[in-house]
């Protein structure tokens, strides 16, 4: 069992049952996918750069990535119906929390004069979004098998009825939110 699985399990469920007065353990906020998005734009002309797109994802997420296409045309951005825009991969079960573990604890301390991300990422319901700017801030890139650095989205849905219970379910989990910010409602 993953280590971030099991700290979920042992200690996290109770601290949240505590702290966010559930009786219920099956109301409690849980994780449910978390999905890694790379947009590439240049696809539409060249397939070997979705090919290398779709390489990239498939290492960081460990298993394989789906290519994306267009839903319909648009001539503004010379985009055809079904041609290739970008890659993604959605994670659920074992492979969800090892992504969680090793993003939390390798990738985001290399990202570079990082003091935290933001809390202002959460929609209502709870989910986090999370932009990086570099696909080799991840380990298993080899710099060399790059051709240009891309960025990617990382959506982490979770069962919370709103933003304050996916906050406090993160934080528990391990997530680096930054000191001193706090959201504010207009």
């Amino acid at each position: 069992m993953n280590r971030l699985k099991k700290k979920y399990l042992e200690e996290v469920k109770s601290k949240l049952s505590e702290q966010l007065s559930i009786k219920n353990p099956h109301a409690l906020p849980r994780l449910l996918k978390i999905v890694i998005n790379m947009a590439v734009s240049e696809g539409k002309e060249n397939t070997a750069v979705i090919e290398k797109a779709a390489a990239n994802i498939s290492v960081i997420a460990g298993q394989k990535a789906m290519v994306t296409r267009a839903k319909k045309s648009i001539s503004a951005f010379k985009l055809t119906e079904g041609s290739p825009i970008g890659v993604m991969s959605t994670l659920r079960g074992e492979k969800m929390f090892a992504f969680l573990d090793k993003l939390i604890n390798i990738v985001l301390p290399k990202v570079r004069d990082f003091r935290g991300v933001s809390d202002k990422s959460f929609d209502g319901q709870g989910n986090f979004n999370l932009g990086l700017r570099e696909q080799i801030l991840f380990p298993e890139v080899d710099y060399k098998t790059i051709d240009r650095l891309r960025g990617l989205q990382i959506t982490i849905n979770t069962s919370a009825k709103n933003r304050e219970q996916g906050k406090k379910l993160l934080e528990l989990l391990g997530m680096p939110f930054a000191k001193g910010v706090e959201h504010k409602e207009l």
